[in-house]
């Protein structure tokens, strides 16, 4: 979970002389940042450096990243019409710099670390979108949403294909498994999730399923309606820290696999504590296969680097 960031001396560097947008322009340079973690932190794959909302660039929407205050979009959506004026985005033109730089990632890893693409899903793109940058209500997109349904489905719809096809391409160039971002699903109630987001996150995962890899299907916030999330597709269920793990998987059912899901704030702990959490989790797998040890969410800014090292140690240990 966003294993290349603020927390990294050695990203910093590099933010240091570049922009985020430049650092993901930049196939060399987001090929770098992509094996950063793998060379400090020694984990088991490698997670392509970009960001969810790009292709806000191919859409106009206008995409730029102030300091210290997260994404802006400059031409927010907020009518049928801005929904309709939306292009087709082809992610090989459009999206190539991130293709690039997964191919050229995955030419410098070693041959046993894997490289995991991703993409954010229809509901968080969307969200974002409608709000032009981040927002703590969902205001503006659940109003869209109840006010006028039939451009709520048409923009998720859009932004389903646009997903998963990028997603397929990611495979693609070099992509060996492929995760779907549903960072404020968790926002929704479950019969909202059911009625507004569920056919397009399925349709999404679809599409990319159709590229022949392992899918990851990422949320937060969704232990009230974790079957259903489930339900709309991928092969391994990311779950956060707010349901314990034996219980997530229970209700997800042992056909999928489990990613998580340490509380990013354990990171933070005195060491005895945050061992004593990583070693629940791994109580709780079971020694199950289709465990994948991961963070409920990303790593905090203030996190010591060495603290997350320690944690990859522990559970390489076990």
């Amino acid at each position: 979970m966003r294993q290349a960031g603020r927390y990294m001396p050695e990203y910093r560097k590099l933010r240091e002389q570049h922009s985020l947008l430049d650092l993901c322009h930049t196939p060399e340079l987001a090929a770098q940042v992509t094996l950063q973690p793998v060379e400090r932190l020694g984990v088991d794959a490698a997670i392509v450096f970009a960001d969810i909302l790009l292709p806000f660039e191919p859409l106009g929407l206008g995409l730029s990243f102030a300091a210290g205050e997260g994404p802006h979009i400059a031409n927010p959506l907020s009518r049928q019409a801005d929904v309709e004026r939306l292009p087709r985005v082809d992610p090989e033109a459009d999206l190539g710099y991130v293709l690039e730089a997964v191919r050229l990632a995955r030419a410098a890893l070693p041959a046993d670390i894997p490289l995991i693409g991703f993409a954010g899903a229809p509901f968080t793109l969307a969200s974002y979108a409608i709000e032009g940058g981040s927002t703590r209500t969902f205001t503006r997109t659940k109003t869209l949403m109840y006010q006028a349904p039939d451009t709520w489905h048409l923009l998720l719809n859009k932004l389903a294909e646009l997903v998963g096809g990028y997603l397929a391409a990611q495979a693609r160039a070099g992509a060996q498994a492929l995760q779907l971002f549903d960072s404020w699903v968790g926002s929704l109630s479950p019969q909202d999730y059911r009625t507004y987001v569920q056919p397009h996150s399925r349709r999404a995962l679809a599409l990319a399923t159709e590229a022949g890899v392992p899918v990851i299907h990422f949320g937060t916030g969704t232990a009230a309606f974790l079957e259903d999330f489930a339900a709309a597709g991928g092969d391994v269920i990311g779950v956060d820290w707010r349901i314990p793990l034996d219980d997530a998987w229970r209700r997800i059912g042992e056909a999928h696999a489990v990613q998580g899901n340490l509380d990013p704030a354990a990171l933070l702990a005195p060491a005895p504590e945050r061992d004593r959490q990583v070693r629940d989790i791994l109580t709780r797998a079971g020694g199950r296969p289709g465990h994948i040890f991961n963070l409920g969410h990303g790593v905090l800014p203030e996190t010591d680097v060495g603290a997350v090292r320690a944690v990859v140690d522990l559970v390489h240990g076990r």
